[in-house]
């Protein structure tokens, strides 16, 4: 799981390269913490269920439980953006989440 966010990782970070190329440091960072903000729930999801199981009901909860916590955590993060970084260009931030989002959901039919 570990390594599908990796994955991720290095996707938002060339995203970020590839916007700074085009737009400038400032669609830049914007690009980078929407990035970052799909990686960080994909990181506590990964950690949440890394125990593993063989019991079907402890590991449907522990997937529950991590993917409310992602859901959970993407929301306070989109939520102090809007506080703390007001310049964002929102574009390139809801577009830097939505292709690490997709970098995520690929890499899980990859790995």
């Amino acid at each position: 799981m570990f390594r599908v966010v990796a994955l991720q990782l290095a996707i938002a970070t060339g995203f970020a390269l590839l916007t700074w190329n085009i737009g400038g440091v400032h669609k830049a960072w914007s690009a980078a913490y929407g990035g970052a903000i799909a990686v960080i729930g994909s990181l506590m999801y990964a950690m949440i269920v890394a125990g593993g199981t063989n019991d079907a009901k402890k590991a449907f909860r522990a997937h529950v439980r991590a993917e409310v916590t992602k859901i959970f955590i993407t929301v306070v993060l989109f939520i102090v953006a809007l506080a703390l970084f007001q310049s964002a260009s929102w574009l390139w931030l809801i577009l830097g989440f939505a292709v690490s989002t997709f970098a995520y959901w690929l890499a899980l039919l990859a790995i």
